[in-house]
């Protein structure tokens, strides 16, 4: 049995501890005259008399003082408080607690800084605050449990304080992740109707597998398994039984002794499958009853397998049909009644629309360079409308598309005293769009690349695109003016005009042996067709000149002597069309990018001929962390109307049928339109000798064929300036059409990082060719690999 009296003096004491001490000379109630404080050293006294609750004239007593001391030690800016008496003046003596100078936190790779602030700001560990010892303690748990939480039970936190002057004290926390506990083994019990491998699909938390080095999916996490264990709920209301017991109370995990060891079992009750024996509609539906219902009926009906998922996809149709129109806070409750006899569902859908919404006002945030109108010209969703969320959709992907910002957020705001209208608010976070710069470069195919250009497809944020750039690198000089007005008329016409001359050496373009000559005029007109649809015209002319010499091959001799020069005039046309359907032209992970030209020049040039090329490019979020983009690329050109011809000394006759040789496709490489990784540039299709340079050099051809099926990994760097990829790249070029052959496509297969840097853009890539030609044949060297590729430009 206790013994009361050192019960009764344990109390004693704790009540002894828990009151304020005063000193002796305070042993009666006295008037203040005056309050004095002594030990402040960074607290005004202001603050004291504030919380002291005490002024000159009042009479302390016993209880007054408690409370005094009570309110000071509540302010958590003392460590220590006492009352003194020095006649009638209440002396009051502090001991100030320190202020946080600095906090550092060291040894945390698997939460950021910037997450670990939030949690220590709301246990009062903030640099300048006051300083209590007790929140070391009250840290220690909250990032033990934030680690646990993410399955790491061997972290160690270890909080200490350094002493500074002036009462300041440095706070470091250094953290001991150590290594995520895997998961072993994951056992469902109860499942009778279904196997382990369908009830666990989808799940995030999984045992170690092939991907789990990227994925991290074996690492437990609370958060994790608690999703899955509603995944596990959702599986069975979506296959209609309602009445399965899964829950997390259900489910049990073990942990090894070294903590590294994690086995979860889950347990559950199917039940039986419930099917709807009807479905009705009620409530104000704004449109036809039919109309809904026939929507609903489209997931759901009687005679069909109760599904959640199928009942919930019914309601966001209709509600999504209805903010179209203007209720944007349209819902649609389900009244579910169940015959658990006849295992049946019958739904009564009750529709409540709410208000109709109009929109008052657009406004436009975070865009410092570009104008106002250069948005709003895209938005789809106007003022003064009624609300709908298909129109503010389409506006955030459109103003995604042009290519200035970074992210962009649509939010609708409510009106003080007008619940039926909302404001909508267009955050916009702008990206580099241009540059003034003079830089330096270097590319595999071209070397070191110097260059000066303005490049701005913002220009002062008019929307408008202007280029003027001088380039040189080991095989071209070029300068260029180029100039679009998207919105030239108000219903989108573009207009825009390109000036270019250039001096190419092909021979260091690893290509045939020949240089060219060229200047152009051009004239381009866009027409939107629809929102993804756009037809464009170009008309312009060229002069170009070619220079051949002995070590250029035979082929193109032979056209240059049909012709009878080497100088060529042109004016050129093309029409093409293209359809955009992607969300983002930066880093788009879903829709499809097309295109379709036919290009010819006219009558009275040169030489009378015609290309076209079709190039698409679809992607497809296979899942939150895995893009796949399939790309393909085919062009073919020829002549028309005729050719000329002409016989040479040796009595061979020749002709300039079909594309011109400077017109050729080429393939291989990162920088070529017929992109295969892991082969030189230029590298691929046709090649052919000259009678003083028995070689092979490439020729190109009148046929290309390339694509790639390309995965992107989004979450390894997050960055929207940068993706990291793997993929499989083939294709060839080939003379003509009659020359193509399957078994001839080259086959690479690589990674690559493509990067928009502060300095300038970088593409790198590593590929390892599949399918290609070992050994030299008659007229075909044998393929040139390049495995590293790489091409970057910087300003300065």
């Amino acid at each position: 049995m206790r013994n009361p009296s050192r019960h009764l003096l344990a109390l004693a004491l704790a009540a002894a501890l828990a009151t304020p001490v005063w000193a002796q000379s305070i042993v009666e109630p006295f008037r203040v005259s005056d309050i004095r404080v002594d030990g402040l050293q960074r607290i005004a006294p202001g603050t004291v008399f504030t919380y002291l609750s005490l002024e000159r004239g009042d009479m302390l007593d016993q209880a007054k003082a408690e409370q005094a001391v009570r309110a000071l030690y509540k302010t958590g800016f003392f460590s220590n408080v006492t009352l003194d008496r020095q006649g009638d003046i209440l002396v009051v003596k502090v001991e100030e607690r320190p202020a946080i100078n600095k906090i550092t936190v060291t040894g945390n790779k698997d939460i950021k800084d910037d997450d670990l602030k939030k949690p220590l700001k709301e246990i009062g560990l903030t640099e300048g605050d006051t300083f209590d010892p007790m929140s070391l303690d009250r840290v220690t748990q909250e990032l033990t449990r934030q680690y646990n939480n993410r399955g790491k039970y061997n972290v160690q936190v270890t909080p200490s304080v350094t002493k500074l002057d002036r009462n300041r004290v440095d706070v470091a926390i250094a953290i001991n992740e150590g290594k995520a506990a895997k998961i072993k083994h994951i056992n469902i019990i109860g499942n009778e109707k279904f196997t382990d491998k369908m009830l666990m699909r989808g799940w995030e938390s999984k045992t170690t597998n092939w991907s789990s080095w990227y994925s991290r999916d074996d690492q437990y996490s609370k958060e994790k398994l608690s999703g899955d264990v509603e995944k596990l709920q959702s599986f069975y209301l979506d296959r209609g039984y309602i009445d399965a017991d899964v829950s997390s109370d259900n489910t049990q995990v073990t942990i090894s002794p070294d903590k590294r060891a994690m086995y979860i079992t889950a347990g559950l009750t199917e039940g039986e499958q419930y099917k709807v024996s009807a479905l009705t509609v009620s409530g104000d539906t704004i449109l036809p009853k039919e109309m809904i219902q026939k929507q609903f009926d489209a997931f759901i009906k009687p005679g069909y397998i109760f599904s959640r998922r199928a009942m919930e996809a019914a309601t966001d149709s209709v509600t999504a049909m209805l903010s179209n129109i203007g209720y944007a806070n349209a819902q649609v409750v389900p009244n579910p009644t169940v015959d658990r006899e006849a295992r049946t569902v019958a739904l009564d859908m009750q529709v409540q629309p709410g208000p109709r919404i109009n929109v008052r006002r657009i406004v436009f945030k975070g865009n410092n360079r570009t104008a106002d109108p250069v948005l709003r010209r895209e938005m789809r969703q106007f003022e003064g409308a009624w609300y709908s969320q298909a129109a503010i959709d389409r506006s955030k992907i459109r103003l995604q598309q042009l290519g200035y910002f970074e992210k962009v957020d649509i939010e609708s705001q409510p009106v003080a005293g007008s619940p039926d209208q909302v404001d909508l608010a267009v955050n916009v976070k702008e990206t580099n769009s241009g540059t003034l710069s003079f830089g330096v470069g270097y590319s595999q195919l071209g070397g070191v690349m110097l260059n000066g250009s303005i490049s701005e497809r913002n220009f002062l944020g008019s929307g408008n695109q202007l280029t003027i750039a001088l380039q040189r690198s080991a095989y071209q000089k070029q300068i260029s003016f180029n100039f679009l007005n998207p919105y030239f008329s108000k219903n989108g016409m573009s207009l825009g005009y390109n000036v270019f001359y250039s001096d190419t050496n092909y021979a260091d373009a690893n290509a045939a042996n020949y240089s060219s000559s060229q200047g152009a005029a051009q004239m381009v007109l866009g027409l939107p067709i629809t929102e993804w649809d756009t037809v464009s015209f170009m008309l312009g002319v060229e002069r170009k000149k070619i220079s051949a010499n002995i070590y250029t091959p035979q082929p193109i001799w032979d056209y240059i002597n049909a012709v009878g020069h080497q100088t060529f005039k042109a004016a050129r046309a093309r029409v093409a069309f293209g359809r955009d359907t992607r969300n983002d032209a930066l880093q788009p992970s879903i829709g499809m990018l097309q295109r379709l030209s036919l290009e010819a020049t006219l009558p009275g040039s040169t030489a009378k001929y015609y290309t076209m090329e079709y190039t698409v490019s679809k992607y497809w979020p296979l899942s939150s962390w895995l893009i796949l983009d399939a790309v393909g690329d085919i062009g073919y050109g020829n002549s028309y109307g005729g050719f000329k011809t002409a016989t040479l000394p040796d009595g061979r006759i020749v002709n300039s049928k079909g594309l011109p040789f400077f017109e050729n496709y080429y393939g291989g490489g990162v920088s070529s339109g017929g992109r295969v990784r892991g082969f030189v540039d230029n590298s691929l299709g046709p090649q052919a000798v000259s009678d003083f340079y028995s070689t092979p050099q490439p020729l190109g051809g009148s046929f290309k064929t390339v694509g790639s099926l390309e995965t992107f990994f989004p979450r390894i760097i997050d960055s929207p300036a940068a993706r990291l990829s793997a993929f499989v790249d083939f294709g060839n070029v080939f003379a003509n059409r009659a020359a193509f052959k399957a078994s001839e496509l080259r086959v690479s297969t690589g990674i690559a990082l493509a990067w928009r840097s502060p300095m300038g853009p970088i593409s790198i890539s590593y590929a390892l060719p599949l399918r290609y030609q070992r050994e030299d044949k008659p007229g075909q060297l044998k393929d040139q690999i390049e495995r590293l590729q790489f091409t970057f430009s910087g300003t300065f």
